[in-house]
C-alpha cells in the first residue's frame, strides 16, 4: 500500500516541486510514496484570501488563524484518517533517526507547516498528535522541516532506496555514526584507500568498519557513545585509543 503524505500548507509549490526530484522523484513516479499539498489559503473564509490575524493581548508579528487550517484538514481528513497529525515546531521533540524509523511505520502522515508567529494554539489542541523540531532555531516556515522529514521517512520505507542495506550501516541507525567511505580512484592527491577495503576480506573489513564508527563517534559526537550498546571488547578499544 502506497504511503501517503498530507501538508498543510501556505505554499504548496514549495513542497511538491522540492519533492519531484531524485529518488523521492522516482518514489512518487513508482507508487510507493504519495504527496498530497493542502494549500490552507483556499479554505479562508474573506475575499482577501487572509490567513492571519493579530495576537490576542498584542506583541508583534501576526498568528495563523485556526479556521481555515481547520477546514484544510477536514478537507483530507477521511483520506488521513487515523493519521499522526505533525506540527513542525521549534517547542516539539527533537528529531531523531529512531523518531523517522517509527514514523516510517505510520500509513499516513499528516504535516502541519506554520508561518508568522505560529498558529492559534486551538488548532494544536484541536487536531494536532505530535510536535517536531529539527533543532534550537528558528525558520521562516514549517515547509523546509516538514520536506526534510517526508525524505528521511520515505528512504526507509521498503522498495525506495532499492536494498534496506543502503541505510542500514548508517549513521544513526546503530546509534553511532557512519564509518569514512571511498570510492575509485584508488589514489587521489597522494591520499590512499585504507589498504584493509582492498584486501576482499570481508570479516577484516566489517571489523574496521566498525572500530572507524567508532572513533569517529567518539571524536565528533561524543555524547552518541553514553546511549549507544556497546561490547566490553568496544568498550576496552576505546579506552585504549584514548590512553
Amino acid at each position: 500500500m502506497m504511503k501517503q503524505f498530507f501538508v498543510l500548507t501556505l505554499f504548496p509549490e514549495m513542497i511538491t516541486q522540492t519533492l519531484s526530484h531524485s529518488i523521492l522523484g522516482k518514489a512518487q513516479q513508482k507508487g510507493l510514496i504519495g504527496v498530497q499539498a493542502i494549500n490552507i489559503r483556499d479554505f479562508t473564509q474573506n475575499k482577501q484570501k487572509h490567513v492571519d490575524d493579530y495576537p490576542y493581548g498584542g506583541g508583534a508579528g501576526m498568528v495563523m488563524q485556526a479556521q481555515p487550517i481547520y477546514d484544510a484538514y477536514q478537507s483530507i481528513a477521511e483520506a488521513a484518517k487515523g493519521a499522526k497529525v505533525i506540527y513542525m515546531t521549534p517547542q516539539g521533540k527533537p528529531f531523531t533517526q529512531k523518531m523517522a524509523e517509527t514514523l516510517a511505520k505510520e500509513e499516513n502522515l499528516v504535516f502541519l507547516c506554520g508561518h508568522y508567529e505560529g498558529v492559534d494554539e486551538r488548532i494544536i489542541e484541536e487536531i494536532v498528535t505530535d510536535e517536531i523540531s529539527l533543532g534550537d532555531f528558528v525558520l521562516t516556515g514549517g515547509e523546509l522541516a516538514a520536506i526534510t522529514i517526508i525524505d528521511a521517512v520515505s528512504r526507509l520505507v521498503p522498495d525506495v532506496l532499492g536494498k534496506a542495506e543502503s541505510f542500514a550501516d548508517e549513521s544513526f541507525s546503530d546509534g553511532l555514526l557512519e564509518y569514512p567511505q571511498y570510492t575509485r580512484p584508488p589514489v587521489f592527491h597522494g591520499k590512499a584507500v585504507p589498504e584493509i577495503l582492498l584486501s576482499g576480506h570481508h570479516a577484516n573489513i566489517a571489523k574496521w568498519r566498525r572500530e572507524q564508527s567508532l572513533l569517529r563517534t567518539a571524536k565528533k559526537r561524543p555524547d552518541l557513545l553514553e546511549q549507544a550498546n556497546l561490547t566490553e571488547q568496544e568498550k576496552q578499544f576505546l579506552e585504549h585509543q584514548n590512553q
